[in-house]
């Protein structure tokens, strides 16, 4: 009782203040909100929703302009909506409680929480699962298991707090509720994020307006920016106590989250997978498991065949000089650019090409299993997406309605064939900026070459010799800034593109916004090095007969060959982009967060942390806190850089097999990086359920395609792995003289002089191309069909012996099956019933009994 009056004089005495705020601008309709909120506020229930909105305190005057008086009139029927809208929450059962704050701005904060009855009945209608019983099964993943079995210490296990128990499930029945684990615990049978399941699916039915306007869900308040914010608060801060000795177990989620994850200190650890799905859903957590799976299959596989890969053929280092007399400079560069290249393109980096291709298509299936092991243990093996409302953005600009088949309901409508017409708009844009990063390559390419010609006439000695390295590392630098320009440019156009071709709901929308990104990176980031790998050089001619591009001798590959150029391009996109974009992530929100507080700080702070007000110091309130962070935006940009990093250690592996190096040292930072901002910067998202990554394990096993063709392409075309193997062949397996058999004599009328030069190429004093080289173009293409076959069959045959789900699983979901099925039977026992049946015998009425067993 003493706490009920502390709640109602409180909200007095916040009702008192509003009234005086409000009295002094006239906003008398929000006052009479704020007057039906005071009775809710007793309510101490948890809080599972906030929602936030912003007002100016300006009055309007005479003569305002017509800007302001537009402005003004959208605050008003802002007003109206949001009147409308939380007394339609409140109808239907939602408890409200309204906190207001008043400095430069007003900022109002509605306090939403959803009671028992409520909870049940759409906990129903959404097909929430709820525990049954206890497994008892531990889990342990594959490293565990392999580290138990050879006694060797496992330095990546943690011990985690509160481990969130693993449950058989079905879906809720509000008549079944006495067969449910913890049903008599009214305040935790739900778990805090399927609470927030239940009010978001409130907030996004409710109308607020007309239905034919598509007035309807806080998704479009939000983008019509009636509300500022709507989110589910965190479980309190995520700090430490300071100077206190505290019980793990006594943690909350996310202080947890951050001690055992979030951490720097955490890097080696196993990620706590169930925590993280506890407290964001499945579908950020899956995100991670993925990111964590990709990592130590990179760790404890990739490095050390990498290793192997780069010191196991050095021995034809020695060879090759011991038998290559220097007579030109042009010769000695020669002899010297393929020792150099020999680091990469040498018999170890081939079997390390063959192993990664391998390792793509094993590292799929094996992630198959695991997202099917994850999807079971979090309930989401079966999950299939409901009938999805229409976006807020195609509500609101759809020209017509129609009845929905299923629901009987009016909905907007967009003609099939105007979308098909704008989506095929839509891909001659993007054809069309396919040809801006092509041009964009040329452009470089010219660079380079022009690059080259001004060093040579510089007559410096030093440049004239670095010539080429110096205009291929400049290239390189510059293709990667245009590159990240790019990129910023296309994702808004993408984005435009996309919300043209008004798709109905939000998972055809992300489908198609993610493929058009997708295919116009792939494109972006891949073109240079597909370039260089499979083009530059091949064009080029001979003394005397060289080919030109607009005027400019086309660009040839240096004396060590185009796969150690193909290394250093590969290395500057892919390791520069992952440099920015931690710098990015690093930085970024911390300077948004700190213009979020600057901008939305409805008080001043004290170097403590918390709030004066009044010449009085108290806490902040945890939704004031939460408002101050950052909306996570989804996941978007982290999954693009994950799938581009696959690409680069997949498809260009055999060119640089220190790429998985700098990708997995990448990985142990970006999971660090994403976790301190879920956990401190973000506000908490609404838990998603998803069954598995979506599109992008699609992506993911057409990148897999392009690398087992890319990298048979590589050794064939590109490396000197088969001319070397040919050579070594037709000569007694040495490699005396190789140098000169790749080079070609240029004809003698190609100088005044009569001096011969030497070159790459398999041609003879006439141009001519030698036999050897028809010899090697058999080779080649037989190697590169023999290559891609064997891989696929091998991949094949991974997946058809290797099932998507383990056996173990499949028993655990038929026993979860005969659960629910017992559960939520109507009649589970026989119990006897007793008919009376009457019988007219000419008026004389006879009672009879009849027994029967109902089952």
């Amino acid at each position: 009782m003493v706490l009920q009056r502390k709640i109602l004089s409180r909200a007095y005495g916040e009702y008192k203040f509003a009234e005086q705020s409000l009295s002094l601008i006239g906003n008398y309709n929000v006052h009479f909100i704020y007057l039906n909120m005071l009775i809710p506020c007793i309510h101490l229930g948890p809080t599972d929703f906030v929602l936030v909105w912003e007002e100016s305190l300006a009055v309007l005057k005479d003569g305002a302009s017509e800007k302001d008086k537009s402005s003004h009139a959208t605050q008003d029927s802002h007003r109206k909506w949001r009147e409308d809208f939380l007394s339609r929450l409140q109808a239907a059962g939602i408890d409200q409680e309204m906190v207001i704050l008043q400095a430069k701005k007003k900022i109002s904060y509605v306090l939403l929480s959803a009671p028992w009855s409520v909870l049940c009945y759409y906990a129903e209608e959404i097909s929430l699962r709820v525990p049954l019983q206890m497994v008892t099964t531990p889990n342990y993943n594959w490293s565990e298991r392999m580290l138990e079995k050879t006694k060797i210490p496992n330095l990546m296990s943690q011990d985690v707090p509160s481990m969130p128990p693993d449950y058989y499930t079905c879906m809720f029945r509000t008549n079944k509720l006495e067969r449910f684990l913890g049903s008599e615990n009214k305040e935790t049978f739900f778990k805090t994020t399927q609470r927030h399941q239940v009010l978001y699916e409130i907030l996004a039915r409710t109308p607020y307006g007309a239905l034919k306007r598509g007035e309807v869900g806080i998704e479009r308040l939000l983008s019509e920016k009636a509300f500022s914010a709507a989110y589910p608060l965190h479980e309190g801060p995520f700090q430490m106590p300071e100077g206190k000795v505290v019980d793990p177990q006594s943690l909350s989620m996310r202080q947890i989250l951050h001690q055992y994850w979030a951490r720097w200190a955490s890097w080696k650890n196993y990620q706590p997978l169930d925590h993280i799905r506890e407290y964001y859903g499945e579908k950020i957590a899956l995100y991670f498991a993925w990111l964590g799976k990709h990592s130590h299959w990179q760790g404890f596989v990739v490095l050390v065949l990498e290793a192997a890969s780069i010191f196991l053929d050095d021995s034809c280092v020695n060879t090759l000089c011991a038998h290559c007399p220097c007579r030109f400079t042009t010769y000695c560069m020669a002899i010297l650019s393929s020792q150099a290249g020999l680091l990469f393109d040498n018999g170890g980096t081939v079997f390390f090409s063959i192993f990664m291709a391998l390792w793509a298509v094993t590292f799929l299936e094996y992630w198959k299993r695991t997202s099917a092991v994850l999807a079971h243990r979090w309930d989401c093996s079966e999950f299939q997406e409901t009938e999805e409302r229409p976006r807020p953005e195609f509500t609101a600009t759809a020209p017509m309605t129609l009845r929905n088949p299923v629901t009987g309901a009016e909905e907007p409508y967009f003609p099939k064939r105007r979308r098909l017409n704008r989506t095929l708009t839509g891909g001659m844009v993007i054809m069309i900026m396919v040809s801006v990063v092509l041009m964009f390559v040329v452009a470089i390419i010219l660079y380079r070459v022009i690059l080259s010609i001004i060093i040579y006439k510089s007559h410096n000695v030093f440049l004239i010799f670095s010539a080429g390295r110096i205009a291929s590392l400049t290239g390189s630098v510059l293709n990667l800034l245009v590159i990240l320009m790019l990129s910023r440019v296309y994702i808004y156009l993408a984005q435009i593109l996309t919300r043209w071709e008004m798709h109905r709901t939000q998972t055809k929308y992300e489908d198609m916004f993610i493929l058009k990104v997708f295919i116009f990176q792939f494109v972006n980031f891949y073109s240079s090095p597909v370039y260089i790998a499979f083009f530059k050089g091949r064009f080029v001619g001979y003394p005397g007969n060289y080919y030109n591009l607009l005027g400019i001798r086309n660009e040839d590959c240096g004396a060590g060959g185009c796969l150690i150029e193909l290394a250093q391009e590969l290395l500057v996109i892919m390791v520069g982009k992952q440099v920015i974009n931690n710098i990015q992530e690093f930085i970024m929100p911390k300077l948004k967060s700190w213009w979020q507080k600057h901008k939305i700080h409805p008080k001043v702070r004290a170097d403590n942390g918390k709030v004066k007000e009044g010449g009085q110091t108290q806490d902040a309130a945890p939704w004031e806190t939460d408002y101050e962070l950052l909306l996570c935006e989804g996941l978007f940009d982290e999954y693009l850089e994950m799938v581009l990093q696959f690409g680069f250690i997949t498809i260009f592996v055999a060119a640089c097999p220190l790429a998985p190096l700098f990708a997995l040292i990448n990985n142990w930072v970006e999971v660090r990086l994403d976790a301190q901002k879920f956990v401190c910067q973000y506000r908490r998202p609404v838990a998603e359920r998803a069954q598995d990554i979506g599109i992008w394990l699609d992506i993911l096993q057409v990148i897999t395609y392009f690398a087992v063709i890319s990298n048979a392409f590589l050794i064939a075309f590109t490396s000197d792995f088969l001319p070397r193997l040919y050579y070594r062949y037709n000569n007694d397996g040495n490699l005396q003289g190789y140098v000169n058999f790749t080079l070609g004599t240029s004809p003698s009328n190609f100088n005044a002089n009569n001096t011969q030069c030497r070159y790459r190429g398999y041609r003879d004093r006439n141009g001519h191309f030698r036999p050897e080289y028809f010899h090697l173009l058999a080779c080649r293409l037989a190697f590169v069909i023999i290559f891609e076959h064997v891989v696929f069959l091998i991949g094949r045959l991974i997946d058809f012996m290797v099932p998507d789900i383990p056996e173990d699983v499949e028993i655990k979901i038929k026993r979860e099956h005969y659960m629910a099925k017992e559960a939520l039977a109507e009649n589970e026992v026989r119990t006897p019933c007793i008919f009376f049946l009457i019988i007219n015998h000419r008026n004389n009425f006879t009672i009879h009994t009849i027994s029967q067993h109902k089952s």
